[in-house]
């Protein structure tokens, strides 16, 4: 992705946001200089990824297959192998129209995926083979709003604004918006996006910058490159 893409696309989904009434924390604002300034009190929104991340997947068709988010908090994994401290992981996404966020399972972590507003949000579902593989045979069992439902290999559920499906480490899942741009909440045990994203097509979990303009605001990908 261009980076001037990448700034328009904060510009945009920013302004999505603010128009459901969520207001981002003051870091989201902070310019690079801003973080080298403050990087020793940032060390802990370095330290847990918390902030911007917009992905094509290393594709260049964001357009088509890509997704925003935001990391608004993030636990400790040394927290999560003992059971007991910060275990937990907030997450705002924006899935546009039609916009694939492609197939994959996660290893450890349990997430709450919200419908906050917008449009409908298909989740395709698919369950795993005994060593945890995409298995186009297999359904399986999910809670949507804390009720327990059965879906079929491959099923779509529809989830209209306030509705939400719990998913499990297994639960092979892909997802965009269905008629419209969605803001979704992510609700989860502790995220670890360089290790814990497994997919189901051989792609990157991050993009892949061309440094056309100036950065408004660092990627979370961006800090150990730009910070140090």
């Amino acid at each position: 992705m261009k980076r001037s893409q990448i700034n328009r696309v904060m510009a945009e989904a920013a302004k999505m946001i603010r128009s459901f009434g969520f207001v981002l924390p003051p870091f989201a604002w902070w310019t690079p200089q801003d973080f080298r300034e403050r990087a020793g009190a940032a060390e802990g929104i370095i330290r847990a990824g918390l902030g911007w991340d917009i992905t094509d997947y290393g594709q260049g068709r964001f357009d088509e297959l890509g997704l925003f988010l935001f990391t608004l908090r993030n636990g400790d994994l040394a927290d999560l192998r003992a059971g007991q401290g910060m275990c937990y992981a907030e997450k705002l996404l924006i899935s546009r129209r039609d916009q694939i966020s492609p197939m994959h399972r996660h290893i450890v972590k349990a997430e709450d995926i919200i419908n906050r507003g917008g449009a409908t949000l298909a989740i395709e579902l698919y369950g795993s083979d005994a060593q945890g593989g995409f298995d186009a045979e297999s359904g399986g069992r999910v809670r949507c709003d804390g009720i327990w439902r059965d879906f079929a290999p491959g099923e779509v559920l529809a989830l209209a604004p306030g509705e939400s499906v719990t998913l499990m480490p297994g639960d092979w899942h892909a997802f965009w918006g269905e008629g419209g741009d969605v803001l979704i909440g992510e609700v989860s045990t502790v995220n670890d996006d360089l290790t814990d994203n497994v997919f189901r097509a051989p792609i990157g979990r991050f993009a892949e910058i061309e440094e056309d303009a100036a950065p408004a605001h660092l990627l979370v990908s961006d800090y150990r490159r730009w910070l140090g």
